[in-house]
């Protein structure tokens, strides 16, 4: 465990970090209503009770219990995976980033029933769905596990 300890302290960073970062946006922003901060960025608060993308949003309620089921499985993988793997620091780097923005939805999830979002990147018009410190902790470590496949020999 001690040297997958840096890991999971980069995971609960993310999560400590996400949180605030919520925190701050439920404190100060009003639900639907758009911040202009530049002209292709906006803050807006909303609450997403779907995965990605507001995927299965819409459904009648089963949905919050099927997403924390899945991130509480995901999180264990992830969690065997950084203490079987610690010395791989690409896979290992992804893998915190997925944990830290799992864990970090997850507790949305599980303290107000759905997933706090609230970056919203648009052009002409175009809005891409809003989003979150965590979302984007596990894009970018999804995108380092596909790096890291395509990097290593064996």
């Amino acid at each position: 465990m001690p040297k997958a300890a840096p890991w999971f302290a980069g995971a609960a960073a993310i999560v400590l970090a996400d949180q605030l970062v919520k925190w701050v946006a439920l404190s100060q922003l009003r639900p639907g209503e758009p911040v202009a901060v530049t002209g292709f960025f906006n803050l807006v608060l909303v609450f997403n009770r779907g995965a990605a993308f507001s995927f299965l949003a819409d459904a009648p309620g089963w949905q919050r219990p099927f997403f924390i089921a899945v991130a509480l499985i995901a999180a264990a993988i992830v969690s065997w995976l950084l203490w079987r793997y610690p010395a791989r620091r690409l896979l290992c780097a992804g893998l915190a980033l997925i944990l830290g923005g799992a864990l970090g939805n997850l507790w949305d999830r599980v303290a107000y029933g759905h997933v706090i979002d609230f970056l919203d990147f648009h052009a002409m018009g175009w809005h891409w769905p809003a989003f979150n410190i965590a979302d984007s902790a596990i894009s970018v470590g999804a995108g380092l596990l596909i790096a890291e496949s395509f990097l290593r020999k064996d």
